[in-house]
């Protein structure tokens, strides 16, 4: 059955439980710089994500634990001024909000006065409920992370898929119906089983957007410099490739040093 689609001028928080309400799928991507955002918005991406994964796709680091809370600043301040529409979410950095609610607090407002975000996201259940309430009592949406929270990567070894046995399923759920409760307006889930990812969406109010989390949840996300090829040694079985531009780009890159090197660039056209 096909849903009517509404349209939004401006998406809002209310905007995506609204989505959900209705059964329209939510898309999200990351961005991180102006340019980017700017095509992102331009396309009718729901939620524009600035990732901590900046850390990775941005400055090369293994982890995205480098990143700092000023840098997430100047990524997510360059993306507010291309957009539109789009909802933007703020990752808080690994460090900003882990050794209290109140330094939680602190690292939320200077992303929202400095950078002029809408939103932010961090990782964790229980263990940053008191954190997040300390936020939603200031007045600043949250939305969570459940499920594989790459911050947490040292402590999990590795980047495989979680919740598969009962006990950490049960904990995920619990966690979600946590969130939900406390105020967040949304929550990520991470590389869980798609069967899991469905109970949770369908358990709760608030959107569930999944990140190889199968199909039944209210909508997706990626990194888009993933999506659209610009990295070509992370495939994921979570990954669709909807361009090649690491080829792509490689192959212009080539030309031009040719066309300078043979003196073909620039040509009478293009002189002044």
């Amino acid at each position: 059955m096909s849903v009517a689609k509404k349209e939004y001028k401006r998406v809002t928080v209310k905007s995506l439980v609204d989505m959900k309400a209705l059964g329209e799928k939510i898309s999200m991507l990351t961005a991180y710089d102006y340019t980017m955002a700017k095509i992102v918005d331009s396309a009718g991406i729901d939620v524009i994500l600035v990732g901590d994964s900046a850390s990775n796709v941005m400055a090369g680091h293994e982890t995205t634990l480098p990143i700092t809370l000023d840098q997430m600043i100047y990524h997510a301040s360059s993306v507010v001024r291309a957009i539109e529409r789009a909802l933007v979410v703020v990752d808080l950095p690994f460090g900003s909000y882990q050794s209290d609610p109140k330094e939680a607090l602190r690292s939320s407002i200077r992303i929202m006065k400095e950078s002029g975000g809408h939103a932010v996201k961090l990782e964790g259940g229980k263990e940053v409920k008191d954190s997040i309430k300390r936020i939603l009592a200031a007045g600043i949406p949250v939305m969570g992370h459940l499920g594989l929270t790459p911050q947490s990567i040292y402590k999990f070894g590795t980047y495989t898929v979680r919740a598969k046995e009962e006990e950490e399923a049960e904990k995920l759920k619990e966690d979600a119906k946590m969130l939900e409760k406390i105020g967040c307006f949304a929550v990520v889930l991470e590389k869980v089983p798609a069967k899991l990812a469905k109970e949770v969406a369908d358990s709760i109010s608030i959107p569930v957007i999944g990140i190889g989390a199968g199909n039944g949840v209210d909508g997706q996300v990626l990194v888009v410099h993933d999506m659209i090829g610009m990295t070509h040694e992370f495939n994921p079985r979570f990954l669709r490739r909807y361009l090649d531009l690491y080829a792509d780009m490689t192959q212009a890159f080539k030309q031009y040093n040719d066309d300078v090197k043979s003196g073909d660039f620039p040509n009478e056209k293009e002189q002044y």
